[in-house]
């Protein structure tokens, strides 16, 4: 899919055919059409479909006709009927007249930018752009880890009366989805670094410079955010798994306790099942035996309920 959008110095529309300024987004191109788009703006192919590579590594690559800038950005996935946090490159290419993006799926990043949430967004500002891209992507992140407190909140929630292992794999994936966020947090680290110092292609203005700022304190934070709540999944995950098998000893010896107060019926109906030739049973021959025989086991069962409440067992 392509699409090409342009900003005016009043609005922002999609347009058909490219014109200068204009910001072009490629989302799993074909062959063909990355082939029509590599020739037209002098950009080498292969940087231009290496982030449709799920497993291409963040980078930045000078060229003398354009800047190829790849960033790890945040992406839901579905797994097991609940959401969970990925990472897939996306590739921000700055040619002379056109800022081209290019990613295996549609980013929500875009979003943004496409109904009119980014304040000072054009697309001919190519530099301001990029940066505006960045600075977004790292407030993507935060909002990705912030969702995953709020799972492990519900989880947490959730632990005093499980019994299974449900809530232990839900921990864990959360506790992957982080690893994957904090790995591409450091990542998209170095490159805003680098872009912030001296030797970046990209001309800066005094703007520029702030955004890029608040860009890189928002990524720092987000990696501290990250491994603070590495190291809580971490202990919820070893907690988890205490509680998940203290509630299954509490449950096992509850049953235990019925089954030691159910014994003394047992025996007594047992005994009395009994045939014996001149059966001398107590309580033989009265006509009302049957119920003084329950009431007899009742009151057994009883007393040993009774002392194992006291004893504080159930």
């Amino acid at each position: 899919m392509k699409q090409i959008f342009l900003s005016t110095a009043k609005e922002f529309n999609e347009i058909e055919t490219f014109e200068p300024g204009a910001w072009i987004n490629l989302v799993n191109p074909s062959q063909e059409d990355s082939v029509r788009i590599a020739e037209q703006f002098n950009i080498d192919i292969t940087d231009l479909r290496a982030p449709l590579d799920a497993e291409e590594s963040s980078r930045i690559s000078v060229e003398d006709n354009y800047t190829l800038i790849i960033v790890d950005v945040p992406m839901q996935e579905e797994r097991n009927s609940k959401s969970y946090y990925v990472t897939i490159p996306l590739g921000i290419i700055v040619a002379q007249n056109a800022v081209i993006t290019t990613c295996l799926e549609d980013v929500p990043l875009f979003d943004y930018f496409k109904n009119g949430r980014v304040r000072n967004f054009y697309t001919f500002m190519k530099t301001r752009f990029v940066f505006q891209l960045l600075y977004r992507n790292a407030e993507l992140f935060l909002t990705a880890l912030r969702s995953i407190d709020r799972q492990s909140d519900k989880i947490e929630a959730e632990l005093e009366k499980a019994t299974k292992n449900e809530e232990l794999i839900d921990m864990m994936e959360l506790e992957k989805s982080i690893i994957y966020l904090k790995a591409s947090l450091k990542i998209n680290e170095r490159i805003v670094k680098k872009l912030t110092g001296n030797a970046s292609s990209l001309k800066k203005y005094a703007e520029d410079e702030d955004l890029l700022e608040d860009t890189l304190i928002e990524t720092q934070q987000a990696i501290e955010m990250a491994s603070i709540y590495e190291n809580v999944l971490n202990v919820m995950t070893e907690t988890s798994a205490s509680i998940i098998g203290n509630n299954q000893n509490t449950i096992m010896k509850t049953l235990a306790l019925m089954t030691m107060a159910l014994d003394i019926p047992t025996v007594i109906f047992s005994a009395y099942g009994m045939n014996f030739k001149d059966n001398t049973m107590p309580f033989n021959g009265l006509p009302n035996a049957f119920w003084l025989i329950v009431m007899i086991a009742a009151l057994g069962s009883s007393c040993v309920v009774i002392y194992f409440f006291r004893k504080k067992w159930f």
